[in-house]
């Protein structure tokens, strides 16, 4: 299985990178930065959608094509709206919303293709509640519950469409924030590797069964319900 993954340098895109890789299958990254494992992998920015455009098509036509999608990759610039500069403001929507929506549309004409084509999406807790000091955020995972949704609706029956809803992991996604905005030293978080296995699970669905939507969080996480 060819499974191209956003963000899977790092954090819970790594984590699902070795666990494809560990399921017999073949992890291609795209990614900012190059992952340290050697896996085949471009760089692109995602919040440029003719580069990142032309990453997917060059991955999947390099591995002859894809069977899955999973968009790990994510950002965050924390703060009110008016203390967050503009442009980071909208960087974390380009990346999070459009990036998403930009990769799934390239790699669709690759998925239809295959008996199983698989999207699975990666959301947040932070996608159903809204805090604050985290409008972009809110904003970008908002609108990528929305997408996902509508788009399980668009491709029924010909794509399989997944969103995976994580509470909090213990990545490097925390390490730029100020002290402030960090977990605190009692936080309860999950481990990326344990939010990539329900990735994996909804990547090994049989035909004809798809896991919609599926929230994976610490048993104490304060942002659900």
């Amino acid at each position: 299985m060819n499974v191209l993954i956003t963000g899977g340098a790092s954090g819970l895109g790594a984590a699902v990178a070795r666990r494809v890789a560990d399921d017999g299958g073949r992890p291609l990254v795209l990614d900012r930065h190059p992952p340290e494992d050697g896996v085949e992998h471009m760089r692109a920015d995602l919040a440029d959608r003719r580069v990142a455009d032309r990453a997917v098509h060059g991955l999947a036509r390099a591995a002859g094509g894809l069977n899955a999608v999973v968009c790990a990759a994510g950002v965050d610039s924390c703060g009110t709206l008016e203390d967050v500069p503009a442009e980071d403001w909208e960087r974390v929507v380009q990346v999070n919303l459009l990036g998403t929506a930009a990769v799934v549309r390239s790699a669709l004409p690759y998925l239809e293709n295959e008996p199983h084509g698989r999207v699975v999406t990666v959301a947040s807790t932070l996608g159903f509640k809204a805090v604050s000091d985290a409008t972009a955020y809110c904003a970008s995972k908002f609108g990528v519950v929305g997408f996902t949704r509508a788009l399980a609706a668009e491709l029924a029956g010909k794509v399989g469409v997944t969103m995976i809803v994580p509470g909090g992991m213990d990545t490097a996604f925390f390490d730029d924030r100020t002290e402030q905005y960090r977990p605190g030293p009692d936080a309860e978080l999950n481990r990326p590797e344990d939010v990539a296995a329900t990735v994996a699970f909804a990547l090994s669905q049989p035909a004809g069964c798809e896991v919609r939507e599926m929230v994976v969080c610490p048993s104490q996480e304060p942002s659900w319900p």
